[in-house]
């Protein structure tokens, strides 16, 4: 099995196999994680509402986000950029003040070095990646990630109860998921998503898709990569997807469009956005 280096500030609970973080905001739960499809090994962050161990709650099931690039969601030592979402932080706060209900929040950590390949659908020629696996994420997620869930901690089932979503290349890889398996994900979270990877196939494969999920959160900067020509065109490729959801039938009460002015392709603007999508794609 391959090995993957044990997080610092971490200690095993006492469940066998988990680790639970200690410098997370509530309960935050590690799972080393075996993949058939992928053949390798990552963590999966299960991040538990309060009170999910009342007695009280015994007999409650939870909905489910479902997170790319795990190891930058709950703590900065973790994160590529030493920057994290906080979606510990915002999950609390939000279930706190009754905006969402209790939920469960889940970091799938990418593959370090294969993370481009697992998370790119379709061949590339800029840049060149044309061994690619992204095809076979939709399987790892539904056939191995949620059956685990699912097995260990009373996850809701249903569409509506199911939410999935990333930034950059964990967005591409979200967008496909739903695009080829519809009626699985009920809830879209789409942060600086990346369209142009290619040649902007994704966007001409969702102009096929007749069932979309029930909200979709989709955000970007306007100063994504730093260059005038690139950062319009990383817009316009936003807001054309925008166009292929709308004429699909997902008017506004579905969709939240954000085009952030001046902000950046970074951990941050996520982040700072966070709280809006959770409550939008969750909220009461």
């Amino acid at each position: 099995m391959e090995e993957i280096q044990k997080p610092e500030n971490q200690r095993l609970g006492a469940v066998s196999g988990v680790i639970r973080a200690e410098h997370a905001t509530g309960d935050l739960c590690l799972h080393e994680f075996r993949s058939r499809i992928f053949r390798n090994t990552r963590f999966l962050r299960v991040w538990l509402p309060p009170g999910y161990d009342d007695p009280a709650n015994a007999g409650r099931h939870y909905p489910v986000l479902y997170l790319n690039d795990g190891q930058n969601l709950f703590e900065a030592a973790t994160s590529f950029t030493g920057i994290e979402w906080q979606v510990d932080e915002t999950g609390d706060r939000l279930i706190r003040e009754g905006v969402i209900p209790p939920m469960i929040l889940v970091g799938l950590d990418n593959a370090g070095k294969n993370r481009i390949r697992e998370y790119m659908p379709h061949r590339s020629l800029h840049p060149m990646m044309l061994r690619v696996y992204g095809s076979r994420y939709p399987s790892f997620l539904i056939k191995e990630v949620m059956p685990f869930l699912a097995r260990n901690y009373r996850v809701a089932s249903g569409p509506e109860n199911t939410g999935l979503g990333g930034s950059s290349l964990g967005a591409l890889i979200a967008l496909y998921t739903v695009s080829v398996c519809p009626g699985v994900i009920g809830r879209l979270l789409l942060e600086s998503p990346s369209l142009w990877a290619s040649n902007r196939q994704i966007i001409r494969q969702s102009r096929e898709v007749k069932r979309w999920p029930q909200r979709i959160f989709v955000a970007t900067g306007t100063s994504e990569i730093g260059r005038k020509e690139r950062d319009q065109s990383v817009v316009d490729d936003v807001r054309e997807l925008a166009g292929v959801l709308r004429r699909a039938g997902v008017d506004d009460k579905r969709l939240r469009l954000i085009i952030e002015e001046g902000a950046t392709h970074h951990e941050s603007a996520w982040a700072r956005r966070f709280p809006e999508a959770l409550a939008f794609l969750f909220g009461r």
